[in-house]
């Protein structure tokens, strides 16, 4: 089965940039605005979209994308507006969307009635932060079932069997996580993304994209030098929360510019 993520990677490469993914909280600031924002993340310039339901315990959450699934909560966001929100942004983008979720979720609303709601809904796959392939095989068979592409997260600090499993067990990508700690904007990206990238190559890794730290367009461009993507959160988030749509438009066009890989 054709990875929908993979495809559309392979699209950007193709026209000689690397892949923007960007990510965007459902439910922030309510339902109806963030799927016009992910929709314009989308007309913007983002190759893959990366939705995330608010949780109330999110463990890799900065402050910014932390304050924003508060906000969503409190208006009043349940797990199955996901599936309503995927299904209007599908209607309306030809973009593929992965749904950034925490494990504890999708096991309360069932693996095989998540990922057969996210299907009919046109959803692509899940990235999912907290749970390694060796614990996924409901999810791994689920996904199997369905098409659904299952990215999983590499830290630098993984060992080589646990990225040769990573490699093997993902599809669409590898979440290439540049740095430890939490997500949020950095000053400089730690050059140990650089080395995690070539190793998930060296064991077989078909898709890489960095994350967690990169918020400006040479942020971007330095990584799609060595990676296949780059991962943009919290720079959106404040886009958004700070100055609506517009705004969010604005700094997903400028983060776009930067995926153009220099001639060699």
């Amino acid at each position: 089965m054709i990875s929908r993520v993979a495809a559309a990677i392979d699209a950007a490469h193709a026209a000689g940039r690397g892949a923007f993914v960007g990510y965007l909280p459902l439910g922030f600031p309510d339902l109806a605005t963030s799927i016009d924002a992910a929709v314009a993340l989308a007309e913007a310039g983002a190759d893959v979209l990366e939705l995330g339901p608010p949780y109330s315990d999110p463990v890799m959450d900065g402050v910014v994308i932390q304050e924003a699934t508060q906000t969503a909560l409190a208006a009043g966001f349940r797990l199955r507006d996901t599936f309503t929100a995927v299904r209007e942004i599908a209607a309306r983008v030809d973009v593929p969307i992965l749904v950034m979720t925490y494990w504890n979720p999708v096991l309360q609303y069932g693996v095989d009635r998540f990922a057969d709601d996210l299907v009919a809904a046109g959803g692509a796959g899940l990235i999912t932060p907290d749970i390694t392939p060796d614990a996924a095989p409901e999810w791994i068979a689920a996904s199997e079932r369905t098409g659904l592409d299952r990215v999983f997260l590499a830290a630098p600090t993984s060992t080589d069997d646990r990225l040769r499993m990573i490699a093997a067990e993902s599809t669409g990508f590898v979440y290439t996580v540049s740095t430890m700690g939490i997500t949020g904007e950095r000053a400089e990206l730690d050059a140990a993304a650089r080395t995690l990238v070539g190793r998930l190559r060296d064991f077989g890794a078909g898709h890489a994209c960095v994350g967690i730290g990169i918020s400006t367009p040479d942020q971007v461009a330095g990584v799609v030098e060595y990676a296949d993507g780059a991962i943009v959160g919290t720079a959106l988030v404040r886009a958004l929360r700070d100055g609506g749509v517009p705004a969010l438009t604005e700094t997903a066009r400028a983060l776009a510019a930067g995926t153009p890989r220099r001639a060699v």
